[in-house]
């Protein structure tokens, strides 16, 4: 159950209560926590779970009947209502008092923003009114908000299954026009791709990424009619595209591959390419090994043991990003999980069992670009396991 399991890793973290305090929807990991549901909600509200004691939340009156029916296990949520600013303050010194160290959605010096849902006047209230040890909820978070649950496992490996279909046919369009002698320009197979997730019966929020050549450098290039580039013969293709089965309970397949319009890519093209993928077989050997070893790794390790390949390659120059991100549940490709980070943030959160994450290493050149993203799911039983097909070689088209 959830919540035996959120009070599990309290206890497991010496960490009393979890405070998690929202202003009108700011705090979407308790929005989550409680369903998910889409509740408008104009005044403060907070969400105490004690390691030791039933939750408790605290509406405001106005608000309170956006909670009606709330829960986070089988039991409905206490609820306990304020009307003005010093009922608040008294509940917070009563209440949250009543512990030494609770976690918040915070980290920090900002370490990763994607926890911090928490503004810094509120966590100052809350150290002055109780008297409390602030920390991280950041591995919480993930205890309550990322896992995904056997529904939602078999529902991406379905996803799955479809999202390369539909790479395959889109990389097959382009060959196909080519050889027709047939002009087809990025953005329409952009417009391809999504058309057939549709018939698919797929969502996605954006996308799909569709770049040749220069623009496969760019690693958040978006093709457009209105700047139209043609993929010529002897072209460098990188497709990046992403889509789940309808819902936020379910979990995207985000994926990149890339191609050569031609019979024989350039000895360069093929350096880069191998490259790549040693990096990103890296990341996923070294996630593996610690599994095995029943040794926790941190995001920030997974992310070095890529780089690392590129470090040794002198091509650090060509890195633009982290290594990969959180898939979750929720309506964001990028999950609230840990993140494979020790650039643009040292994520130190754990890789915890019922979690996934892509693998998405890349070096970006002036002239042309190579990704190679892979969507991994920790299994409690069997480690890091790859839930997508796995690019092994160029796509000649």
């Amino acid at each position: 159950m959830l919540i035996d399991d959120i009070r599990a890793h309290m206890r497991q973290g010496a960490i009393d209560a979890w405070l998690l305090a929202d202003f009108r929807g700011s705090n979407a990991v308790l929005n989550r926590l409680l369903g998910g549901a889409r509740r408008h909600l104009t005044r403060r509200a907070m969400l105490l779970i004690p390691a030791r004691a039933e939750p408790v939340l605290l509406a405001h009156g106005l608000d309170a009947g956006s909670f009606n029916g709330a829960s986070i296990g089988p039991d409905l949520l206490c609820q306990e209502r304020y009307l003005g600013w010093r009922d608040l303050h008294q509940w917070i010194q009563s209440r949250v008092g009543a512990f030494d160290r609770i976690a918040m959605e915070y980290t920090p010096g900002n370490a990763l923003p994607v926890i911090g849902q928490v503004d810094a006047g509120t966590v100052e209230l809350v150290r002055a009114l109780a008297g409390v040890e602030v920390v991280s909820s950041a591995n919480l978070v993930q205890v309550a908000a990322a896992r995904w649950g056997a529904p939602a496992l078999q529902a991406h490996l379905d996803a799955s299954v479809r999202v390369d279909e539909v790479k395959n046919e889109a990389f097959a369009l382009i060959g196909h026009s080519l050889r027709q002698g047939r002009t087809i320009h990025e953005h329409e197979v952009a417009a391809f791709i999504q058309q057939r997730f549709g018939e698919r019966g797929l969502e996605f929020p954006d996308g799909p990424i569709v770049g040749v050549n220069a623009h496969a450098g760019d690693p958040h290039y978006g093709p457009s009619a209105e700047r139209p580039t043609p993929i010529r013969p002897g072209d460098w293709i990188l497709i990046d595209l992403w889509a789940r089965l309808p819902g936020d309970h379910n979990i995207h397949s985000d994926v990149t591959w890339t191609g050569f319009a031609g019979r024989e890519p350039s000895r360069e093209h093929r350096r880069v390419f191998d490259l790549v993928l040693a990096a990103r077989d890296a990341a996923l050997a070294r996630a593996q090994a610690a599994f095995r070893a029943a040794e926790t790794v941190q995001g920030w390790q997974l992310d070095d043991a890529a780089r690392e390949v590129f470090l040794r390659a002198e091509m650090g120059e060509h890195i633009r990003h982290r290594t990969g991100h959180s898939l979750s549940p929720g309506p964001l490709v990028h999950g609230v999980g840990m993140n494979l980070d020790n650039l643009e943030t040292h994520d130190t959160r754990a890789m915890l069992p019922d979690t996934g994450f892509t693998i998405e290493p890349g070096l970006y050149l002036p002239d042309f670009g190579v990704r190679s993203e892979i969507n991994v799911y920790v299994d409690p039983a069997r480690g890091p396991i790859v839930t997508c097909p796995v690019q092994r070689e160029i796509i000649l088209v």
